[in-house]
């Protein structure tokens, strides 16, 4: 409760103080003795601050309401469970996409089973798809013909259906097995209500026909590094770009009621789409502006903090470009269609708000005056701004710092003022003329499909092509600032400090913008997701059997971590059991490579479901889950620790694990049986490295000698006549090593040896 006191405290203090501030810039600061360019710079900066300002305001406000504007989620009893559609639509995504988010909908939980209703939509009328859904026993929608892109695919879904709620998830959302007892509670509201901690159902009297629920939306969230965590090397530092929006702007909006359908992970009323009609055609957004439309109806819609459903970002610069236009245009086509700033359907803070969203799409024109006012000022000699070192100290540099305190507050760590100023940086180009146009009526009516393919890494030279605006605008920062701070030094130098600030703290968005084009080499095919599940490793018929824990896991391969060494050779095939709460999936498996990992040690394998069966319980083990990627700003890191790990990692090309076998260090003195003795340095199961050599009998390659452990456990060697070169190491082969396996004596001699190198020392 203090922090949220303290928070709206900020809030009212940076909202007065940045008034003050752009009442001082609208009324004393415009350079009207200048000329006509200067007046016009000048005015274009005091609107891009003033937008940037109130979209601000708007989100503070709504914050300083959020714990207001939480529904209560009601404990219902099995019985009043309703039927729910589930609808995953298709359009020309792979099979194996889907694959996984159809089986991820059969393991849903419910009450009864029975009335959850699975239906593949597909308007590409592909037999494969058929045969998917054959093959899972779900309902098949094909709709060849079709028009109207995924607004009419759900339409004719809608049409071919009958439950009272509908579940709505793209082709790549994943969800968790609590999606529908975590979102339908919410849609019973007007039929049960709390009575002294319990919930019971409503009288005749207490029923409340007021509460009309249209929808509950689940944050979008995604399983795989969005291109600004891996483009720039920070998976384990800031959360995907989204989540500021699904996680936060979108949760605030419960307080205006104009919460945005994101198009998936959501559940709707099939009574309020029956409504307003279905799903608007009209428009490339059709998901936001079904929500405008529901809100016109009277109805509530609601969005959650809790994700419950995961799916693929997009993987390649043009087809992130391309959304974001797609986006852009279509949200205000959306609003022209509803005229929803003027609606008087909507609350007074609902217009508020999707005036706010229209106004959002200008921050990249915004972007691009922060970005050329200081250069203009200090390259070209504009006077864009008339005012004095002191007055910016006293009007501006509070209001600054209180609104880049108050930023923090509002993102909750999802995002803060650099982050954000980067990401419109990077977006900023590609942006501006189709928000201009869009604005204008010149519109965009073909719905284009998000590509989330893993495209070929595009060699770094044509990725710069993207970055040539970056580019362009590096060199005139540079450029503007040896001239700007040429000669000067002392006051002067002081003096030009603000404008220095800005060149550099621009510069450094614009670096960012460069190395997020450069890119970075995708190496993998399949998404690692972290996850601690218990396995039990089988070798040689069950004949050696290991527990174990997995460190990552992936459609493809897993990482198990075991506290010892075991003898897992290379090049063959054991068998895994992973196990978890829920699920449990036998896998064939290939170690591929071995390294030690603190205290214990790591082995990494390819993997494969013995059968169909266990395929299914593995997707859900991998996807089934809270996806590991970081929720919250790692708010040690700055803009410095950023900019050396980006050079870094572009210089220093990662290391390839080669090793298939542990090497596990020893300093353990034998004596062969013919006389022979020497210290064993290390072991790897298939070989021993040697050192001390006092040789009696014959060292020729080939030769064998014997020795016995602790436990007499013969060991017989071959020497290799191969030297370590800087330890001058003979390599010993173990010549009975599935000798020793068979018998299962592996795990025994290796404790031997162990115990033997305690005692000698």
């Amino acid at each position: 409760m203090q922090n949220q006191t303290r928070q709206n405290i900020l809030f009212v203090v940076t909202m007065i103080l940045m008034s003050i501030y752009l009442l001082w810039r609208m009324l004393f600061t415009l350079p009207w003795d200048e000329g006509v360019l200067n007046i016009l710079f000048g005015f274009l900066l005091i609107m891009a601050e003033t937008i940037t300002v109130l979209t601000t305001f708007e989100l503070f406000l709504q914050k300083m309401q959020k714990e207001r504007t939480q529904l209560d989620f009601p404990t219902i009893p099995p019985d009043y469970y309703p039927h729910v559609d589930v609808f995953i639509a298709t359009h020309n995504e792979p099979v194996d996409l889907l694959y996984k988010t159809v089986n991820a909908c059969t393991f849903m939980d419910y009450p009864d089973k029975s009335k959850v209703h699975i239906y593949l939509c597909d308007d590409g009328a592909r037999p494969a798809v058929e045969e998917l859904a054959r093959q899972f026993g779900v309902g098949y929608l094909g709709f060849p013909g079709n028009k109207d892109a995924k607004s009419g695919n759900l339409n004719n879904a809608l049409s071919k259906s009958s439950s009272p709620l509908l579940a709505t998830f793209d082709a790549d959302m994943i969800p968790q097995h609590t999606f529908l007892m975590k979102t339908v509670p919410y849609f019973l509201l007007s039929e049960f209500i709390e009575d002294n901690g319990q919930w019971r159902l409503r009288s005749e009297e207490e029923r409340d026909d007021t509460f009309k629920l249209g929808l509950v939306q689940t944050p979008q969230s995604f399983y795989n590094p969005d291109l600004f965590q891996f483009n720039l090397y920070a998976e384990q530092g800031i959360p995907n770009e989204q989540d500021f929006f699904s996680r936060e702007v979108n949760i605030l909006r419960n307080a205006s009621n104009a919460v945005a359908y994101t198009g998936s992970n959501t559940v709707i009323s099939r009574k309020a789409m029956e409504e307003i009609g279905g799903f608007p055609l009209k428009t490339i957004t059709e998901d936001f502006e079904t929500s405008i439309r529901l809100q016109q109806a009277g109805y509530i819609t609601y969005a959650t903090q809790e994700v419950q459903a995961a799916g693929l970002t997009t993987t390649t610069i043009q087809s992130m470009i391309k959304q974001r236009i797609r986006w852009a245009r279509g949200i205000i086509q959306s609003l022209q269609n509803t005229r929803a700033v003027f609606s008087k359907k909507l609350a007074i803070w609902g217009r508020i708000t999707y005036l706010s969203s229209f106004l959002y799409w200008w921050s990249f024109f915004n972007r691009l005056i922060f970005l050329m006012s200081p250069i203009l000022f200090a390259l070209f000699d504009f006077k864009i701004v008339n005012t004095t070192f002191v007055e910016i100290l006293i009007f501006w540099l509070p209001s600054y710092f209180c609104y880049s305190m108050s930023m923090r507050y509002l993102s909750s760590n999802i995002r803060n003022q650099r982050w954000s100023q980067i990401i419109d940086t990077i977006f900023m180009p590609y942006l501006i003329v189709p928000v201009l146009l869009e604005t204008f009526g010149i519109h965009e009516r073909k719905f284009k499909v998000t590509n989330k393919n893993k495209g070929v890494t595009q060699k770094w030279v044509s990725s710069l092509m993207y970055a040539l605006p970056h580019i362009f605008l590096i060199m005139l920062s540079i450029a503007a600032l040896v001239k700007y701070t040429y000669g000067k030094y002392g006051l002067a130098l002081l003096y030009s400090s603000i404008i220095v600030f800005w060149l550099v703290h621009n510069m450094i968005a614009l670096c960012y913008a460069l190395f997020f084009m450069v890119g970075r080499r995708a190496y993998r095919e399949t998404e690692r997701i972290r996850a601690k599940e218990q396995v039990t490793i089988h070798y040689k018929t069950n004949n050696l059997q290991y527990e174990a824990q997995t460190i990552d896991v992936s459609e493809h391969g897993i990482a198990l971590y075991v506290s010892r060494p075991i003898y897992l050779p290379p090049h063959t095939a054991i068998s895994l059991t992973v196990k978890s709460r829920r699920y449990e999936a036998n896998l064939e498996a290939e170690i591929v490579y071995v390294a030690q990992d603190g205290e214990g040690w790591r082995y990494s394998a390819t993997v494969q479901p013995i059968d169909e069966a266990n395929k299914r319980q593995y997707m859900q083990i991998i996807y089934d889950r809270k996806h590991s990627l970081p929720e919250q700003l790692n708010l040690w890191d700055t803009a410095y620790d950023d900019m050396v790990r980006n050079v870094k990692r572009r210089i220093i090309q990662p290391v390839s694990f080669q090793r298939q076998t542990p090497r596990i260090p020893l300093q353990c003195p034998v004596v062969f049986t013919n006389g022979d003795s020497c210290t064993l340095r290390s072991f790897n199961f298939l070989f021993f490295s040697a050192s001390s050599f006092d040789f009696k009998g014959d060292t020729t390659t080939g030769n064998l000698v014997t020795f016995y452990t602790k436990s007499n456990i013969e060991v017989i060697l071959q020497h290799q006549r191969k030297t370590r070169s800087r330890r001058q190491e003979l390599l010993l082969a173990v010549v009975n090593i599935n000798e020793l396996v068979e018998r299962g004596l592996i795990d025994q001699m290796l404790e031997d040896l162990i115990h033997s190198q305690t005692e000698s020392a």
